[in-house]
């Protein structure tokens, strides 16, 4: 549930950076200063649910991931200093069967030859349970031109932003027309919830009067800090924290017309879009992302390409066991800390719900190049 601004598409923290050799049994992330991770070997037999899991549906995604390892030109970035060097990396993508994509099996044995499996922590406190939300690409009805009921912008990142210092208009001023002099909107939608909730997911899909549809995906914000509007709602005491939900703050808006523009303004960071061509939302690694397969990380501890192991609850039915691997290429404002994750579910109705009502405990556990 991406109730914080997306995107997953923030650019990447600091690096970090290993030590010592990857080989040993436990080993600590030393460095971002003040919050390193802690990484403990397990085996792979030990991972819970690995025995059964749909491994073979990653393989693809993993790919993906691959092919922007492989055109990497710089061999000091990405994950080559932080998790294993971009030799070992590049090495393991030349080895994956492209004809045995979706074989959970080969997926299997694949991963269990090449990589071994480290379970994430904060390195200090010892803790190894974290958040995991969800989230999706959108659809609204939309217009190129403002006509009608489409009176909404939606604006790409405006040409002075990157000329200021510090923050740049906030939310406020932007809605009450501080761009109109800088910038012409990509688009139109027919109400600011819709332009948030977009905001909030990063992407979205724009349905237009003719039928054709249109993406748009994060292209920058306004360096404002974010205020999630669900825990202003919860401080308020007009949700309560079990029922916090996307579809719960969708209704109280609905029902409380009068209350929206200010409870929006409450939160001063503005996402800006651009159009996106191609057959899926891109993540912050600039790879198009999987449904169900994709994951967005806090990029100060872990990085963009890791398979990961995932361990919590589904987000329908709190009995069913909710364990799978996904690959991080994607981050998001709310994505914060050491074990974090934010899965991105697809598009339409079933995606939507799934994503809005993704908010289990968990833990995860990182594959590293042997």
């Amino acid at each position: 549930m991406r109730l914080e601004a997306r995107n997953k598409y923030l650019k990447p923290y600091g690096l970090l950076f290993i030590s010592g050799i990857l080989s040993g049994c436990s080993l600590s992330v030393l460095e971002q200063d003040e919050k390193p991770v802690s990484l403990s070997q397990i085996n792979f037999n030990s991972l819970p649910g690995w025995g059964h899991g749909d491994q073979g549906d990653a393989l693809l995604p993993f790919w993906l991931s691959c092919q922007k390892l492989m055109r990497s030109a710089n061999q000091k970035s990405h994950v080559s200093v932080r998790f294993g060097s971009m030799k070992l990396w590049r090495r393991r993508c030349r080895k994956l069967d492209k004809k045995k994509f979706g074989n959970h099996i080969y997926a299997r044995s694949f991963f269990s030859k090449n990589f071994r499996a480290y379970l994430v922590g904060q390195r200090f406190s010892g803790k190894t349970r974290g958040l995991f939300t969800g989230y999706y690409e959108p659809q609204f009805d939309g217009a190129l031109k403002r006509f009608g009921k489409f009176q909404i912008p939606i604006y790409p990142p405006p040409a002075n932003l990157n000329q200021t210092k510090g923050r740049y208009f906030s939310r406020k001023q932007i809605n009450n027309g501080a761009l109109k002099n800088y910038v012409e909107p990509i688009a139109w939608l027919k109400n600011p919830v819709d332009v948030f909730f977009l905001q909030i997911q990063g992407s979205g899909r724009i349905k237009l009067p003719n039928g054709e549809i249109v993406r748009v995906g994060y292209a920058g914000h306004n360096r404002h800090p974010y205020t999630s509007i669900g825990k202003v709602l919860i401080n308020r005491q007009e949700l309560s924290p079990e029922a916090l939900s996307m579809q719960a703050i969708r209704s109280w808006l609905k029902k409380n017309p009068m209350k929206v523009t200010d409870l929006l303004d409450l939160n001063a960071r503005y996402i800006f879009f651009s159009r996106v061509i191609g057959v899926g939302p891109l993540g912050a690694q600039g790879v198009v992302l999987t449904p169900g397969r994709s994951l967005a990380i806090d990029p100060r501890f872990l990085t963009y390409g890791l398979p990961i192991w995932i361990d919590t609850k589904d987000p329908l039915n709190i009995d069913i066991a909710f364990q799978r691997l996904l690959i991080s290429q994607d981050t998001g404002g709310d994505i914060r800390g050491a074990v974090r994750g934010d899965i991105f579910f697809g598009h339409g109705l079933s995606a939507a719900k799934r994503a809005g009502h993704m908010k289990r405990r968990g833990r995860y556990y990182v594959f590293i190049p042997k």
